[in-house]
């Protein structure tokens, strides 16, 4: 069975930083891609990062040179650490996995993780 399982969310001011994990079970690295995505209040869900099977790394335009996706593959965690962050960024963070074909695309991510609250103050 497939699972995902994002921790680390969590209040902090505007230019801290936060570290998200994603613990995933059921698969590999290598058979699906991970991407976060977040969603706040009122927005459609957006692609904020994705980290692909062949190890290629994308970002947003808003989150490039903030934050950073990398893996750890004994623990079988992808990670997002988020620095500089801004009030912007507040939103509901998730991880998901999928074939990553349209990486900032959550129509292409078959499986979800529950969420966890990023909440950044001014």
């Amino acid at each position: 069975e497939v699972q995902l399982v994002e921790s680390g969310g969590g209040l902090v001011q505007a230019g801290g930083s936060l570290r998200l994990s994603c613990a995933v079970s059921g698969f590999t690295f290598d058979e699906y891609a991970i991407g976060w995505f977040r969603q706040a209040p009122g927005k459609e869900r957006e692609g904020v990062a994705c980290f692909t099977t062949s190890g290629y790394s994308y970002y947003a335009d808003s989150v490039k040179f903030r934050f950073t996706i990398s893996s750890d593959n004994v623990k079988n965690t992808v990670y997002l650490l988020m620095n500089s962050l801004k009030p912007e960024d507040t939103a509901v963070y998730y991880c998901a996995a999928g074939d990553g074909s349209r990486w900032s695309d959550p129509v292409a991510f078959d499986y979800w993780g529950q969420g966890t609250q990023v909440t950044v103050s001014s």
